[in-house]
């Protein structure tokens, strides 16, 4: 049997990746310093996923699993020397921990003379984590072990679109190691970064060039679940369910898509009916109860999710750039800098900011938006006019954009 190692056994290792190795018929060996995992794999050997389907959970069961401790290089290097193919799901922060123990499977690869590429897959919330960890790896590599770096190991960039929440109590209750996930598992990946003949991998799609898929999970699906969560924090709704199923928020939201998507479609030129089918599936998406996504978890940290090149601000600038006027991601943008929950410190840091500086300024300081008579200036600061004067509803604002 082919054998994959997931280097990380969180929600995205198991309820997402995993399961696509063993829908590929791979044995899949978990990697995770948390030994109650690591103790559940290797008790049972299998463990299930909860795919949310409208309002009931359909229970998959992911097999042929396994766990190391992390914290055994010898054990973790040994299973990389033996992998077919290898992912890693473990936070951006954690990858400069990880690069020691693939370089030791690494050089074991080099000293056994395997002429197999191994491709890892690099799921972390990272635009440039293929050279990132390259460097990281290298670092701990001779000059021949680097060579053979270079010869036999893909580094590959995703776009993980798969939502995977907290799993609720009661599942969890039912196994220790349940994952709850949507139904959606597509998994597209850099097409440049394979190194010999790319894997047959479930719901995996190649493609190249990759810029495009970037730029779509972050303007199109983060941008408009965060809107979502901007203005359904105004009107006091507790998770993104019920605000994308709010009638104004919904149009807001799609409006917003609508420029983003025009957006990609000029500066790639994918067809833009491919472009709306996955813009409107975001909505239907969004409107999952079961995956019980609140707003404050979505919407948290607007001084990350506010800057320069970011969801929002990045998206407008795209529009901008292809002489599109993005009314509707301004209003998300502005919405944004209204969003101050309760111990939430970079979101309320940003929201004191406007409080005690401005707008004006505040947009220059976290967004990079320093032309206060800009077009996008201006449309944001019309926008908080507009949310200021209209949380209760939204009609008045629907109709104000909708002249501009």
């Amino acid at each position: 049997m082919k054998k994959a190692v997931m280097y990380g056994a969180g929600n995205i290792g198991r309820g997402f990746i995993g399961q696509l190795f063993y829908m590929s018929g791979y044995e899949t060996t978990f990697i995770d310093i948390n030994m109650d995992i690591i103790n559940w794999l290797n008790t049972d050997g299998w463990y299930p996923i909860y795919i949310t389907r409208g309002d009931r959970y359909e229970e998959y069961l992911v097999k042929n699993v396994r766990g190391i401790n992390g914290r055994d290089i010898s054990a973790v290097a040994e299973a990389i020397a033996q992998a077919d193919i290898a992912a890693t799901a473990v936070g951006v922060n954690v990858l400069r921990f990880i690069a020691e123990p693939f370089a030791e499977g690494i050089k074991l690869r080099c000293a056994r003379g395997v002429a197999e590429p191994l491709n890892i897959i690099i799921c972390e919330n990272m635009i440039g984590a293929d050279e990132y960890f390259k460097g990281l790896i290298k670092a701990y590599l001779d000059d021949a072990e680097k060579k053979y770096f270079d010869k036999y190991i893909g580094l590959v960039e995703p776009s993980i679109g798969r939502m995977v929440p907290a799993t609720p109590k009661e599942l969890l209750e039912r196994h220790p190691l349940a994952v709850c996930a949507e139904e959606y598992c597509e998994l597209p990946v850099d097409k440049r970064g394979f190194k010999g003949e790319i894997p047959e991998i479930a719901g995996m799609v190649p493609f190249e060039p990759f810029d495009f898929y970037i730029r779509r999970k972050l303007f199109l699906h983060n941008m408009s679940h965060a809107m979502t969560a901007y203005l359904g924090a105004l009107k006091g709704y507790t998770y993104i369910w019920e605000a994308t199923l709010d009638p104004e928020i919904q149009l807001l939201v799609l409006r917003a898509l609508m420029e983003a998507a025009r957006a990609l479609h000029a500066e790639h030129g994918v067809p833009l009916d491919e472009i709306y089918l996955h813009a409107e599936n975001l909505l239907y998406r969004f409107e999952n109860k079961l995956l019980g996504d609140t707003i404050e978890r979505v919407g948290r940290d607007t001084k990350r999710k506010l800057s320069e090149n970011d969801r929002l601000a990045g998206a407008a600038s795209l529009c901008y750039k292809h002489g599109i006027m993005p009314s509707h991601i301004c209003l998300g943008i502005a919405a944004g800098y209204m969003f101050a929950p309760e111990g939430d410190e970079p979101s309320r840091e940003v929201a004191a900011f406007v409080k005690n500086n401005g707008l004006d300024a505040a947009m220059a300081q976290y967004s990079s938006i320093v032309d206060a008579g800009s077009d996008i200036a201006l449309a944001v600061k019309h926008a908080y006019s507009l949310l200021q004067n209209h949380k209760d509803s939204f009609a008045q604002i629907i109709a104000e954009l909708q002249k501009i």
